[in-house]
This record gives structure tokens, C-alpha cells and sequence, in this order.
């Protein structure tokens, strides 16, 4: 018989005290906690999915004061409820946020007067000079964005700094087919149980469990201690059953955010799956991954399907992570929610705008930011999107430098002015920064010193060289060329070695090598590509194209080679789930 009754953890000893209840199934329960499950339309046992014929009535007038006291059940999720036809059954918010009073679409340095200094913008250009006397094509120039860290971002509880960052709206989609069965949906639980304590009580949470179909547990409901409680039981009846159908659950996702009321200043969708999608047919895929919602997903083990997980982040501005290992998976959540739980800018954009008459703009490289020019290539403009405190993006821009003419006596050249227009997520305002100007000198003669190539710009530089090849490599593999794909390694490789940050010993270059070299080990051959190479090269394509974190393999030493973009909110986060509990695969 078992020890414990499934829906409240209590003990199931005869003699306690308790009446008990035995389904048809064979599985036992608190007579009093099956009695709530029940009231609510649940008639199917929690544990094994069977319909149960026989169920039991308790008269509302039933009085068990004289009971040993226990853990008393909450209102349990009705799991086979019918769904609304519209998810607009969310929770109120906290409090209403206040409408922006000068918003604006586009950036205009001129007219906006809301002037900030939420975010740092850094320029560095290739050189510090370039001879009076000649032009150079494709001058590289580095914009450099960090946004800064706020007091509610420095402190580790999540509750007390509810009141100076934006609260969220957060709906994570949790594949709860055959394969998740045993350890694995435990270890879901366990990663669950940790997201819920750890948001706010102005945060709303909704969960979504798929298997061949998508079910919604609860709507977005308060992270209040009630709705917490809530939620924390609802995630505790999870069981593993059936097929795999990402996109059902993925679009259900998506109509929980869409369908909702009203909206927090923060939304995303995580999204984990453990298999391959059992729904084969894909021609709708791009038409339903057109989501303004970010969506970060989660490959957990060796038999996922990570093309489709990647492609979903891409479509979808989010982040793409392979968890190998099962037992790191809390962390894998961990590192996501600490960044989420700490916006500080919403609808980022950088403009270029060129000084000098005679320059132009040429490939402004963002990795996957769109880019556009306009103004016969003499304004550029960058999407960039959200950015989490103390995170930074890194952007390089090629212009020509023409040569300086006449009786132009001015020794410097001015190249571009930047700037960057942003919302604040917690007033809604639209905010724009100070004009950054870039310059260079333009001496008749250029001193040795002045032409050597800037330490930033030259890590940049490798940083999209290694991209480039992991993207490149991974087109080699999955034609079966793994000999090219280790020949392309091998030379990003050299390449890097030969830079000159690199032989200053930069930190990120060594990052960068040490991950190239896990490529080239990944891609051993066709087997192991297969079984983990796949994954482990998206997980790293998708981070250095958004130069945001993702939990790659099973690495989450804050001081392995996969963190380079990590935050302090992520590594607060981190270290708070690794010493969270003593036992992890426990939680119940």
C-alpha cells in the first residue's frame, strides 16, 4: 500500500487517525483530500490518468474538527475541466500601470525630452586615426549598450524587490509525454516548484502540460501565497502520459498571453520538451511562430527535437537551452527567470546617424537583431528589444572614411552620431539617450601607434568569426561532412589564437576557444553529432546571435566557458537554486 496520499504528501499509516480512500485503479488517497479533488468535477485519478466510475460524496455538512490536525488540501486544478473558448480569465493585476503620456514609435533626439541615462553606450573605432590623405572602405566602428543594474536588481529575494522591478506574465509549456515518465517528471516538478516560490506576488503565472494534446492547468492567476499554493499543487498532479505535440501546446501558450485582460509589463512563454514532436506535419509552423511574445525553450535530454526548439526561439526572440544532464534542469529554469525577473528596457532601438557629408554606412553585423538603412545608406537603424540589468550587446558597424579635402584644416573627422530611444517597462515611457559621437584623428602623417586595431573591436570580431563557424560547421554536419566541419573549426580556431586579444590573454577568446573546441568534440562522428553535437551547436548558435545566456549541455559553473553573457541576476539566481534544497529530486 502507499506510504503517502499523492495530493497533500501526508502520511497513509492505518491507525492515524485519517479515512482513507482506495480507487478502482488500485491507488489510495486522504478520504478528505479525494473529497475536495472531486468537488471541483475531477474524476480521474491523478496518478494514472484511469476514469474513475466510483467516486466519492461527502456531505458539506461533515464535521472532522475532531481529526488529528494534517496538511488540509487547497482547491484543486480541475484537470479535466472543459477550457473557456477565450483565456481572459486572468487574475487583476497588483495594481494598474499608469498609460505612457509621450509615447512615440520612433526615435527623434530633437523632440523627445525625456533624456535618461538607463543605458551606457560605448564606441570604439577600429583606429584612432587614419592618414588627411586617404579613404578606407569598410571601417569597422563598435557600439557597445549595457544597461545598468538597479537596486531591486542586487537583491536575491524576489518578493522584497516586487516594488522596483516590472512584474511579469509568465506561462511555461511542460511536455508531459510517455518519455517524462519516472525521474524526469519528478525533476519538472522539483524545476517548477522552484520558478513558482520565486515570483512575486504582483508576478502571474499560468501553466500549460502537453502531451498529444495541450492542456491549460490554471490561468494566469497571481503569485500571491494563495495563488502560489494553487499553483504548487496544480504542478504536484502533473503525470506522464501519451504523445508529443509541441505546437498544440505552444499555440495554447500563446493564447493565454493574447486572450489575457490585462497585461503586465513583462511576458514570456518558457517552453520544455523532452521528445520529438509526434505531429509531423510542420507547413503551418512559420505562421504560428509569428508571436510578439518571447518564448525560450528548453531541450531536456539526449531525444528532443532541437531543430524544432530552436527554430521556435529564433521565430520567437527568445533563447534556445540543452539540458543534458537531468538533474540540472532547476538551473536551467533558474537562469531564465533570473533574467526575466529583471527587465530594465523594452523596445530597444539604436540609431546610426552619419556626420561627415561624404560617409556612408555599409553591413551593420547584430547577429539576429534586424537591421534597416534608410536615407540613402546615411541613417542605420537596430531592433534590439529587451534588455535584462547589466546585460550588454555588442553591434559592428562598417562605414568608409573619405579622404579629408580642400582647406579643411580640422585634424579629426566626424564619423556618426548614436543613439538609442527605449521604453521603461515600470512607467511606460519612452525614453531616449544622449547623442554618442564618434571620431576619429586625420593627421598628415599617422603615428605607429595610432593604427593599432582596438582591443573591443578585435574580441568583437572573433566573437561573430566563432558564430560564423559553429553555424558553418553545423551545415557541414548535417550533410555528413563532418571532415569539413572539423576543418572549419580548426581554423576559426588558429584564427582566434592569432588575434591580438587573444595574445593578451582576453578572457573571451579563451571562452570562445574552449567552446569550439567542444564542437569539434561533439562532432566526433555522426553517432555522438546525433545524440548531443546538434543541440549543444544551436544552444551556442542561439546565445551568440542574441548575446543572451543559455544553459547549454550540463555545465552550470558560473565560471564554465558557456556563460560569457550571463548577468549578476542570472548567477543570483543560480547559486540560489543549487543550495535551495539538500535534496533536489525531492521536493515534495
Amino acid at each position: 500500500m502507499q506510504r503517502t496520499c499523492t495530493l497533500c504528501s501526508g502520511s497513509m499509516k492505518l491507525g492515524e487517525g485519517h479515512a482513507l480512500f482506495t480507487a478502482e485503479c488500485s491507488h489510495s488517497f486522504h478520504f478528505q483530500c479525494i473529497a475536495s479533488y472531486v468537488k471541483n468535477g475531477n474524476q480521474i485519478c491523478p496518478i494514472c490518468q484511469a476514469k474513475w466510475n466510483d467516486i466519492p460524496f461527502q456531505s458539506p455538512t461533515s464535521d472532522h474538527s475532531h481529526k488529528r490536525a494534517r496538511i488540509n488540501p487547497v482547491d484543486w486544478p480541475q484537470l479535466n475541466a472543459s477550457e473557456p473558448g477565450v483565456f481572459n480569465d486572468d487574475d487583476p493585476l497588483a495594481s494598474k500601470p499608469e498609460l505612457p503620456s509621450n509615447s512615440t514609435s520612433n526615435i527623434d533626439a530633437a523632440d523627445n525630452k525625456s533624456i535618461i541615462k538607463s543605458i551606457d553606450i560605448k564606441t570604439y573605432p577600429e583606429v584612432s586615426a587614419v592618414q588627411r590623405s586617404t579613404s578606407q572602405e569598410n571601417f569597422t566602428l563598435l557600439i557597445n549598450l549595457k544597461a545598468h543594474v538597479t537596486n531591486s536588481d542586487q537583491s536575491n529575494n524576489a518578493h522584497k524587490s516586487q516594488t522596483s522591478r516590472a512584474p511579469i506574465d509568465l506561462v511555461t509549456v511542460l511536455d508531459v509525454s510517455g518519455s517524462m515518465k519516472g525521474t524526469k517528471i519528478e525533476l519538472l516538478k522539483t524545476a517548477m516548484g522552484f520558478v513558482i516560490e520565486n515570483l512575486g506576488p504582483s508576478d502571474r503565472l499560468s501553466v500549460i502540460a502537453f502531451s498529444s494534446t495541450a492542456q491549460r492547468l490554471f490561468p494566469l492567476r497571481q503569485m500571491t501565497d494563495s495563488g502560489r499554493q494553487h499553483a504548487l499543487q496544480a504542478v504536484k498532479s502533473l503525470f506522464a502520459g501519451g504523445g508529443t505535440n509541441i505546437l498544440e501546446g505552444l499555440k495554447k501558450g500563446a493564447r493565454v498571453i493574447e486572450d489575457r485582460r490585462e497585461m503586465n509589463p513583462v511576458c514570456s512563454i518558457m517552453l520544455l520538451s523532452d521528445g520529438k514532436d509526434s505531429k509531423r506535419d510542420r507547413s503551418h509552423l512559420q505562421q504560428n511562430l509569428r508571436l510578439r511574445i518571447p518564448v525560450h525553450t528548453f531541450g531536456f535530454g539526449a531525444d528532443h527535437d532541437p531543430v524544432l526548439l530552436y527554430s521556435i526561439s529564433e521565430a520567437c526572440s527568445g533563447t534556445f537551452s540543452f539540458i543534458e544532464a537531468e538533474g540540472v534542469i532547476q538551473d536551467a529554469f533558474a537562469q531564465c527567470i533570473g533574467g526575466l525577473l529583471s527587465v530594465v528596457v523594452q523596445d530597444l532601438q539604436v540609431q546610426v546617424q552619419a556626420v561627415h557629408p561624404d560617409l556612408r554606412l555599409g553591413q551593420i553585423k547584430t547577429g539576429s537583431y534586424s537591421t534597416r538603412l534608410i536615407n540613402n545608406n546615411r541613417t542605420g537603424f537596430i531592433d534590439v528589444g529587451d534588455l535584462y540589468a547589466d546585460e550588454e550587446r555588442d553591434f559592428l558597424v562598417l562605414v568608409n572614411v573619405p579622404v579629408v579635402v580642400g582647406e579643411d584644416s580640422s585634424n579629426e573627422t566626424k564619423l556618426v552620431n548614436v543613439w538609442c530611444a527605449y521604453k521603461d517597462p515600470c512607467s511606460k515611457e519612452t525614453m531616449t539617450t544622449e547623442a554618442k559621437e564618434v571620431k576619429i584623428q586625420r593627421p598628415d602623417i599617422v603615428e605607429e601607434e595610432w593604427v593599432v586595431v582596438s582591443m573591443e573591436v578585435d574580441r568583437q570580431r572573433n566573437r561573430l568569426q566563432a558564430a560564423e563557424a559553429m553555424a558553418e560547421s553545423r551545415a557541414a554536419a548535417e550533410r555528413g561532412d563532418l571532415s569539413s566541419a572539423w576543418t572549419i573549426i580548426e581554423s576559426c580556431r588558429r584564427g582566434l589564437s592569432e588575434s591580438a586579444s587573444s595574445r593578451a590573454g582576453d578572457q573571451l577568446c579563451i571562452a570562445l576557444d574552449a567552446e569550439l573546441k567542444e564542437v569539434r568534440a561533439r562532432m566526433e562522428d555522426m553517432q555522438i553529432y546525433e545524440a548531443s553535437g546538434r543541440a549543444y551547436v544551436l544552444s551556442g548558435m542561439s546565445s551568440h546571435s542574441g548575446q543572451r545566456a543559455s544553459a547549454r549541455a550540463d555545465s552550470t559553473d558560473s565560471t564554465g566557458f558557456v556563460n560569457v553573457y550571463r548577468t549578476s541576476s542570472m548567477v543570483d539566481m543560480v547559486t540560489r537554486s543549487q543550495t535551495s534544497m539538500p535534496d533536489r529530486h525531492h521536493p515534495w
